[in-house]
């Protein structure tokens, strides 16, 4: 069997959820069968049982091109390339919108199974529009086409399975869920503090951590908003960047300022880290915070409880799938608006119980211990990849005649 995956990031260029699931993913299935891998950029690996080429993302052809309308323009051209290699594989697999067009003509031009995982749903991310302007029209109409003539569509949490039936003409046998998973090997506490040192971080002191992407979907200035209402003790370490657009970032820059005039324990760590760094980090957090306002799975919240981490998090998407409200960590309710973009009704208030969560914790080292016990036990059991590699290869063969 021979899979191949359409993919905007692979490594060296991950910078999401989605591209970490795609990396351990691929790595894993090699174990099972034959993986080619097509995704945007430059790599170019051969190996025994995977294959890696990138195809190139930045085009001078679209140089003039409305700086909104660039990206997804540039998405159906590289899609369209994608293709111009013979395929041979048994089973097509698209992760984001970003690679479904390409998914959409192997399927057409191939007549190959094509299987699409749900990282998120273009429905329920209308901030897109700040990123893509009416951009967000046409990768909202590359989504709903290509999740509804697929073959078969993973999600990611039994939420996320329900908002695919709910947004998109789709037979509900179609959709399995197949959580996201984990390296266990490689997520898992360290004793090294190099990061910390080159951060400012005092090791000595407690300190809750967020990482992600600087978006609306993750929640980061409810974060920033709650800081004041943290106990003036606990360090707060934000490893944040990649803003969606330029404006949020300019709201980020200016939010992380005003608090920092009240306290000088606010560390923002404005780039993108390496996975040794960021596993630094989990491992010496006293916290770990998740204040998505949307949020199918949430990754980072499996790698902070692999690294033995207590988690604090909004109650939203497949968080209530991933952490134990009162076990591995605190689940923070947010009453949210009844349609996208799904904003807190009282964003004060919200702030404010993601402090008391945090503060809770902090305050009890004794649970925070057993927390963190009970998350990387929780992650041994549900989220290794071993076995989300085996269900996703039945799912193939359930495809192929």
């Amino acid at each position: 069997m021979k899979t191949l995956f359409f993919t905007r990031e692979f490594p060296p260029y991950v910078y999401g959820g989605a591209g970490v699931h795609v990396e351990y993913l691929a790595e894993e299935l090699s174990k099972l069968m034959q993986v080619e891998v097509r995704s945007f950029g430059d790599q170019n690996v051969k190996e025994k049982s995977i294959t890696v080429k990138g195809f190139p993302y930045e085009n001078p052809i679209f140089n003039d091109a409305d700086d909104k309308l660039k990206a997804v323009l540039q998405t159906l051209s590289t899609g369209v390339h994608m293709n111009a290699d013979s395929i041979d594989a048994d089973v097509i697999h698209c992760h984001t919108w970003y690679a479904h067009f390409a998914g959409i003509m192997a399927k057409l031009c191939y007549g190959i199974p094509l299987v699409i995982t749900t990282h998120s749903l273009e429905p329920l991310r209308p901030w897109k529009r700040e990123q893509l302007g009416n951009g967000y029209d046409a990768s909202s109409w590359i989504e709903k086409t290509a999740i509804e003539m697929a073959d078969a569509l993973i999600a990611v949490s039994k939420e996320t399975k329900e908002d695919v039936l709910k947004y998109f003409n789709v037979d509900a046998e179609k959709v399995k869920v197949i959580y996201n998973g984990i390296n266990l090997q490689q997520y898992n506490t360290t004793s090294e503090i190099s990061t910390l040192e080159e951060y400012h971080i005092d090791k000595t002191k407690p300190y809750v951590l967020f990482v992600g992407r600087i978006t609306r979907q993750k929640g980061i200035i409810h974060l920033v908003n709650a800081i004041k209402y943290i106990n003036k003790d606990t360090q707060v370490v934000l490893c944040a960047g990649a803003p969606d657009t330029k404006e949020i970032g300019i709201e980020m820059e200016e939010a992380v300022n005003e608090v920092q005039k009240n306290r000088n324990n606010v560390i923002w760590i404005d780039k993108m880290l390496s996975k040794k760094e960021i596993i630094q980090l989990y491992s010496h957090a006293s916290v770990f915070c998740c204040p998505s306002i949307y949020e199918p799975f949430g990754i980072i919240n499996v790698e902070a409880m692999a690294c033995n981490t207590a988690v604090v998090a909004s109650a939203v998407g497949g968080i209530k799938e991933v952490v134990v409200d009162g076990e591995t960590g605190i689940l923070v309710p947010v009453e949210q608006q009844n349609v996208a973009p799904f904003e807190p009704i009282n964003p004060d208030k919200f702030a404010k119980d993601l402090a008391n969560g945090i503060n809770t914790l902090i305050g009890n080292p004794e649970l925070r211990t057993s927390m963190a016990k009970k998350g990387r036990e929780r992650v041994e059991k549900y989220f290794d990849w071993i076995s989300i590699a085996e269900q996703t290869k039945e799912l193939y063969k359930s495809l192929i005649k």
